[in-house]
């Protein structure tokens, strides 16, 4: 039988940078298991705390109880937006979340994966930016590198792996484009 190619004892921690001491991560585990993932109403205190720990946190942004964030450091969020419960913002790199965007129930933002090409199956991180507008819809999923253009919609439980036109509608795993987003303002355009 062949041996597996796979050596995850060859795996390279060393390499990553997690963007602040390993002391004020441990810190920010129990503060976020504490108070920010916690049932406890209120989006003030989630707002203050990632603040504290270095998120750039705009205006009127509401926070949901039983959000993750990995790294608050590597997190910025524009004003006006929603983020909903059970929301898992996995950064290992920066994730951006323009303003007047909805990130809705247990949707996963993810920036990072693992090389299956390489023995040691490298570490692989790349950022995801939100464009104003856009609404990631409950349980779907956003993967490493995803830009999602301005007013642009993934669909319920859909994947996204590509970037997001904007103001279009993406559904399906992967997500394809499945028509355009009409806004308020189109519409009453051509009343």
């Amino acid at each position: 039988m062949k041996p597996p190619d796979l050596r995850l004892d060859t795996y390279d921690r060393k390499s990553f940078d997690r963007g602040r001491p390993r002391w004020i991560e441990a810190l920010w585990l129990v503060v976020e298991c504490l108070l920010v993932s916690s049932p406890l109403p209120g989006a003030a205190h989630r707002r203050w705390l990632l603040r504290l720990f270095g998120a750039r946190i705009g205006k009127g942004v509401d926070i949901k109880p039983r959000v993750r964030i990995k790294f608050p450091w590597k997190l910025t969020v524009g004003d006006d937006s929603w983020i909903g419960e059970s929301v898992w913002i996995d950064n290992l790199a920066d994730v951006k979340i323009g303003s007047h965007c909805c990130i809705s129930q247990a949707a996963y933002l993810c920036t990072g994966s693992h090389d299956w090409s390489k023995p040691g199956f490298d570490l692989i991180t790349a950022p995801i930016d939100i464009e104003d507008g856009s609404w990631i819809c409950a349980r779907s999923i956003v993967g490493p590198g995803v830009a999602t253009g301005e007013g642009s919609v993934l669909a319920l439980g859909s994947v996204a792996t590509r970037d997001l036109t904007p103001w279009s509608v993406y559904s399906g795993v992967p997500a394809v484009r499945i028509k355009t987003r009409s806004t308020l303002a189109t519409a009453t355009d051509h009343a």
